[in-house]
């Protein structure tokens, strides 16, 4: 029997139906897409990288207990403390090298910039071991240094090949190519800040270098940083080259000590390279900490950490597996 026009009908009266989901209990689920050709691949790779280890352990070539033996002699330390240093006092003059020849590339004046984009361009382009060279031979040019008014009489003379020593001829020459590197990169940091920002603050009144310092210079380094560590682990590979000016840091050394004892030039190679790999990856800890640091601000949440990552993927892999156990 039909209703009349017009009649209202009780929705508590409808049926409910007996196929909701809600009653369900045992609903089916939707199953992940199943990807062999990952597992296949990640099976692939495991076994090439446990062929790759197992030669490491079993192959007697690579002599590891020579490995032990050299690997904290104090020779090695000693050239360890030398790349240090190297590393370190390049990386601070050739940063602050590289922002004054940024300054001067963004510079109204066009002898600044001239000047800027000619270094820039000379370092670049010329190989670090020939400037390390040149600078080597630098006193068959000059053979005293002076200062005083130019194109006029000296007041102070120095003796070039006394004032140039091993290590101060490495650290100038690491400087002078790490700064025309780093001008890119702090420039392309610079520009990287918007536009707006430097409007605002030239519109609030606020003196240029204050401008630079307070609000242009902290919002670049978000660029910065990254292209600049990269450039600091390139450095502290390039410090091998000081080996063909005389001084022995890790490689000299290393170099060195493979000329006395020839049987042991493989182990004193992998001794180099687990300590270039162990100071490699100290910068690379550090640049993600400072990028975390000045990420503030700029996302929602800060990166985790490396230890909160494998917490989160361990997790996740326990969850993935117990959920294909189930099905």
């Amino acid at each position: 029997m039909s209703e009349p026009p017009g009649a209202a009908v009780s929705l508590a009266a409808a049926p409910i139906p007996t196929d909701a989901p809600s009653q369900q209990p045992n609903a089916q689920r939707v199953q992940p897409l199943r990807r062999p050709g990952r597992w296949i691949v990640t099976a692939v790779v495991l076994v090439v990288v446990a062929q790759i280890l197992h030669g490491l352990v079993t192959n007697p070539f690579y002599q590891w207990d020579r490995f032990r033996y050299w690997f904290l002699r104090p020779a090695v330390i000693d050239g360890l403390l030398v790349t240090l240093e190297v590393a370190a006092l390049s990386a601070v003059l050739g940063l602050a090298g590289g922002i004054l020849l940024a300054l001067g590339r963004l510079s109204a004046s066009p002898v600044l910039r001239a000047v800027s984009w000619t270094y820039t361009w000379l370092f670049r382009s010329v190989p670090l071991i020939v400037v390390l060279i040149f600078l080597y031979n630098f006193s068959a040019l000059y053979q005293t240094l002076s200062l005083g008014v130019p194109f006029g009489p000296a007041f102070v003379t120095f003796d070039e090949s006394k004032v140039a020593t091993d290590l101060t001829i490495a650290v100038v020459g690491l400087s002078l190519n790490e700064a025309a590197y780093a001008a890119e990169v702090v420039r392309g940091g610079v520009l990287s800040v918007d536009q707006g920002q430097h409007e605002a603050a030239a519109a609030l009144g606020l003196p240029r270098g204050y401008q630079f310092r307070r609000i242009v210079f902290p919002q670049a380094l978000r660029s910065i940083t990254p292209n600049y560590v990269n450039q600091l682990i390139g450095l502290v590979k390039s410090t091998s080259l000081v080996f063909y000016v005389s001084l022995l840091d890790l490689f000299g050394t290393v170099q060195s000590m493979g000329n006395t004892y020839p049987g042991d030039v493989v182990p004193l190679l992998l001794v180099a390279t687990v300590w270039y790999l162990i100071l490699t990856s100290a910068v690379s800890v550090v640049q993600f900490y400072v990028e975390r640091y000045y990420a503030r601000g700029a996302t929602r949440a800060l990166p985790p950490t490396p230890l909160r990552k494998a917490r989160t993927g361990l997790t996740e892999l326990r969850a993935r597996l117990r959920g294909e156990a189930a099905v």
